[in-house]
């Protein structure tokens, strides 16, 4: 009988937040078939639960993600395939993901990590962590990630930092707009919590929407023109009398007047 694998992403959900922890330190959370297959399978998860509210992504060890199994890769070589394949299907289950996705990032993140980073809507990092495109420096390119990264960063930033491959730390890493903020290693965690507080204060069905809404602006360029304006205030008004009519919409107006905490928010937060 075969046994199971090894769980290299481990789940746990407390208070309507659920954390992915990356757990394969013995290779610094390299992103192998396996990890990010298993990574797949849980925001998969996490995205048809009803009961969470965040996904945070996490690590155990020094390193957030080194990036690609470059181990695996060379022996996938043979076989005319590598697995950074899958690392596309990881990146668009978390960009596109219902509910608010955090990186909390402890520690250093290279090449394919800086996708996952990228891809959360919030990112949270202390101030040892180090960060570096390493890809050019191989010999390959930042292909697949620059889908999540490249509507992140300056494009100043990216073009130096893609072309170098050099190392940079946190505090520039928030200065570029790679991560939301960056804190003390002690206080990371507090940290994390306290927008996860924040976050689970909004109604699912508005925190999807809103997402929504980042998507399209981060996908596309806005026509200056005055025509193009109007069409899309137009619709943005539009979607906005939808939210204000919807269930969650009324419920929220509703609690707003009688001083309450609307009904989706979790006891205590």
């Amino acid at each position: 009988m075969t046994s199971p694998p090894d769980p290299l992403v481990r789940v746990s959900t407390t208070h309507g937040v659920t954390t992915l922890t990356l757990d394969s330190p013995d290779n610094r959370n390299a992103l192998s078939s396996a990890l990010l297959g298993q990574l797949l399978d849980a925001l998969g998860a996490a995205a048809a639960d009803d009961d969470v509210r965040v996904v945070v992504l996490s690590h155990t060890g020094p390193v957030f993600s080194s990036g690609a199994d470059l181990k695996e890769t060379a022996a996938a070589y043979r076989e005319g395939t590598v697995p950074v394949a899958m690392l596309g299907d990881v990146l668009a289950a978390i960009w596109e993901c219902p509910k608010p996705v955090v990186a909390r990032v402890g520690g250093p993140a290279r090449a394919g990590g800086l996708g996952l980073v990228a891809a959360a809507d919030i990112a949270i990092c202390a101030q040892e962590a180090t960060f570096a495109f390493t890809e050019v420096r191989l010999g390959v390119i930042p292909a697949v990630i620059s889908a999540t990264v490249l509507p992140r960063l300056q494009p100043r930033a990216a073009a130096e930092l893609y072309l170098t491959g050099d190392t940079f730390d946190g505090r520039r890493a928030a200065e570029i707009g790679l991560v939301t903020t960056v804190t003390t290693a002690e206080a990371l965690d507090e940290t994390v919590a306290s927008y996860c507080l924040a976050l689970v204060r909004g109604a699912p069905g508005a925190l999807a929407g809103a997402k929504e809404l980042l998507r399209a602006a981060a996908g596309r360029r806005y026509d200056a023109s005055a025509e193009s304006f109007r069409t899309d205030l137009a619709r943005l008004r539009d979607l906005s009398v939808r939210y204000f009519h919807s269930e969650e919409g009324r419920e929220g107006v509703t609690a707003f007047g009688e001083k309450r905490a609307a009904r989706w928010v979790p006891p205590g937060s």
